[in-house]
């Protein structure tokens, strides 16, 4: 009985000794300073009081009356839309991805940490998060001077001129949608998950998250330029699973996906570090055994994923029969064709066509969709092609143009 005793009393110092999971997260506006509640997820992460959140950075919580869940978080000039049981917020015009879902909880609505930690202070102005201190602030507003202003100077009047066409995606030639349309663009791969390492030989080292980073970044600039509203699945260095990739870009309701890496030679080959070119590939089933190792390697990322779901009857050859008597089939391979005509026009590599494989993340993305393999890492001057900023900017706006041009095509085709 004593040994059970000292036993607990042990168990009971080391329990006190502890650090405890941090049940508020501090959040400071000017010199107030305020604790917003936090509580545990199912997943294993950590969400924020949505409401208490808003009141300690100066804002307010609104519900949208129009429809059931949505609510609104304003914080100066900012205001972020969110949904109960989504993983999207809306700011103006953007659609940014979350690492987790929105909930309510006994009436209450959370947002995940990562709402407070990397959105906010992307998006709002004067927002920043100390990860050290676990610490969100909000610099106080500076008050406008009370300078005596001049009253405004009327301007002549102008010759009335036609309003611009904000609402058409325009392209080179002949490429025009008559409305707004939603492009899902995803960069391979991130966080943990470097993808491809290379090149073979001699040579800077690269890594596959950084260059499709780096281009999907470009083609959003290149998309929204040409009125095009675009989704990005990360536009950070952190690992999205291959499942909510195609997730995000379905809750979106986007018109196409487009996801972007980098290529590695096979080993085996006879001179695996010369190999260089081009391909894009939409999901069917796989022709060849290089179009099966292609879609084996960019699989492998799963890997990555703690909570990944991997059965012995795995449902991707169900899902692949079923797309292929769907519509979205035809109209991938067809943008996968506008694709590889544009970059063949700049790119120093070979065209290796279009191709067919079991992607993953092409599964779950009921849209149309391809994979894009912009070159190869493993080979020397490609991989110094793909990691040049100039080059980047030239091959996000052909692959913008082919995007664009595939919408233009798609309407006109409906229409008829």
């Amino acid at each position: 009985m004593s040994i059970a005793l000292a036993a607990l009393g042990v168990w009971l110092q080391v329990a006190a000794a502890a650090p405890a999971s941090p049940a508020s997260m501090t959040v400071r506006l000017g010199e107030r300073v305020r604790q917003v509640p936090m509580v545990a997820t199912s997943g294993g992460g950590m969400a924020l009081r949505a409401d208490a959140l808003a009141e300690a950075l100066g804002g307010q919580l609104v519900r949208d009356a129009s429809r059931a869940g949505r609510y609104r978080l304003e914080v100066g000039r900012i205001g972020v839309e969110i949904e109960s049981g989504s993983t999207l917020a809306v700011v103006a015009d953007d659609t940014l991805p979350m690492t987790a879902e929105v909930f309510r909880r006994a009436s209450i609505l959370y947002v995940p940490f990562a709402f407070a930690s990397d959105l906010l202070p992307r998006v709002g102005s004067g927002v920043m998060f100390d990860a050290d201190k676990r610490e969100l602030r909000r610099f106080a507003p500076v008050a406008a001077s009370k300078r005596p202003v001049d009253p405004p100077r009327r301007a002549a009047p102008s010759p009335a001129r036609a309003e611009p066409d904000r609402t058409a995606t325009r392209a080179p030639g002949d490429a025009r949608t008559t409305r707004q349309h939603v492009v899902v663009v995803d960069a391979g791969h991130g966080g943990p998950d470097n993808g491809m390492a290379g090149p073979i030989g001699a040579g800077p080292k690269v890594y596959e998250k950084r260059i499709t980073l780096a281009v999907a970044t470009q083609l959003q600039r290149a998309l929204e330029q040409r009125g095009v509203r675009v989704v990005m699945t990360r536009s950070t260095d952190t690992l999205i699973s291959l499942s909510d990739r195609g997730r995000i870009a379905n809750e979106a309701k986007g018109d196409l996906f487009v996801s972007v890496h980098v290529n590695a030679a096979n080993p085996r080959w006879q001179n695996p570090g010369g190999a260089r070119g081009f391909e894009t590939y939409f999901l069917a089933e796989a022709k060849t055994e290089d179009e099966r190792r292609v879609a084996a390697m960019e699989n492998e990322a799963i890997r990555f994923e703690t909570k990944a779901d991997v059965k012995s009857d795995d449902p991707l050859g169900f899902i692949m029969r079923d797309m292929a008597q769907n519509e979205h089939l035809r109209e991938s391979s067809r943008l996968a064709d506008l694709i590889q005509a544009g970059m063949r026009t700049v790119h120093p590599g070979p065209s290796r066509g279009v191709k067919q494989a079991g992607f993953r993340v092409l599964v779950t993305a009921f849209m149309p969709a391809v994979l894009v393999e912009i070159g190869f890492g493993t080979n020397r001057s490609e991989a110094n092609y793909m990691t040049s900023p100039e080059r980047q900017v030239e091959l996000a706006d052909k692959l913008a143009d082919a995007v664009v041009r595939y919408l233009a095509e798609y309407e006109r085709k409906v229409g008829g």
